[in-house]
């Protein structure tokens, strides 16, 4: 497999490497391509400027952008703009790749009463930065019909230890209500990328209001109260359980996210929870990359 990478930083780099140690050939793409491990084929380019000839033989194509700040105009920039131009690049180039991967977000949905959440949910989000990704899942599937999308949920892990610094450093608080929240490791993302990228290829079903059959939520078996991950996290590093308090969901909402598309396809997390994830993370497993 000739394998493309676009927006080649964290998460892309460890997919890139999970890809090459199953001898498989990557080009990863990203600002300063010089960083990334040797056995990389390097793409240096900026995706908000002119792109540089694209290899003509890719095979497969893994969006793994991410925007720079939490602008809407980032967003639309990293997601909508930074996905047009790579397609218009492969085909200046002749290249027609049989698998296109794009990395979405759960955020597509705007579900807040803590119900469970599939992809036969409504996008609906709550959000603008949400709606700019339900607007790039569109514009991808306007031109590859039979792209996939994966909807991750929180990603952590190496390097991504977000809540584990809050607890750490007494800014954590428990929510004073029942708050679902949904996670994945990043190992397990790469991981479900490079699977879904050695699926056969499938006809697209038609778009409906929660998007074509291609899609899946990239999340871990069990969607957890966000109060149980915070106690659990501050047991873990020693440290007493947070104080209750009032705590912002504007962003992740109040859902239970189902992986039972994915899990049906063969893919198996090798961090089924968080407790299994951020044991890991705490005991310094896995690499932090460029």
């Amino acid at each position: 497999m000739n394998l493309l990478i676009v927006g080649c930083g964290d998460l892309g780099t460890e997919l890139g490497l999970r890809a090459l140690a199953a001898g498989h050939r990557v080009h990863g793409l990203r600002r300063r391509a010089e960083v990334l491990p040797d056995a990389f084929l390097p793409i240096s380019a900026d995706l908000g400027a002119d792109l540089p000839p694209l290899p003509p033989d890719i095979e497969v194509v893994v969006f793994t952008t991410a925007a720079d700040s939490r602008d809407v105009d980032a967003y639309r920039r990293a997601y909508v703009t930074a996905t047009g131009r790579v397609l218009d690049g492969l085909e200046r180039a002749g290249s027609t790749p049989q698998r296109v991967l794009f990395t979405s977000s759960t955020a597509v949905y705007g579900v807040d009463d803590g119900s469970e959440v599939d992809e036969d949910t409504p996008t609906q989000p709550a959000s603008a930065t949400g709606e700019v990704l339900v607007e790039a899942e569109q514009a991808l599937w306007a031109r590859r019909p039979d792209a996939v999308s994966l909807r991750l949920a929180g990603v952590y892990g190496p390097g991504r230890t977000r809540l584990i610094d809050q607890v750490r450093e007494g800014r954590a608080r428990r929510p004073d209500r029942v708050i679902h929240t949904n996670r994945i490791h990043r190992d397990d993302a790469a991981a479900a990328l490079l699977h879904l990228a050695g699926l056969p290829a499938t006809p697209a079903s038609p778009a409906s209001s929660a998007g074509p059959a291609t899609c899946y939520l990239g999340v871990d078996d069990e969607p957890a109260p966000l109060a149980e991950v915070v106690a659990f996290l501050a047991a873990e590093l020693g440290l007493p359980p947070p104080p209750v308090g009032e705590v912002s969901r504007s962003r992740g909402g109040d859902k239970r996210c189902r992986n039972a598309r994915l899990r049906g396809t063969g893919w198996v997390p090798a961090y089924p929870s968080y407790r299994e994830g951020y044991r890991a993370v705490l005991a310094g497993e896995g690499t932090r990359h460029p």
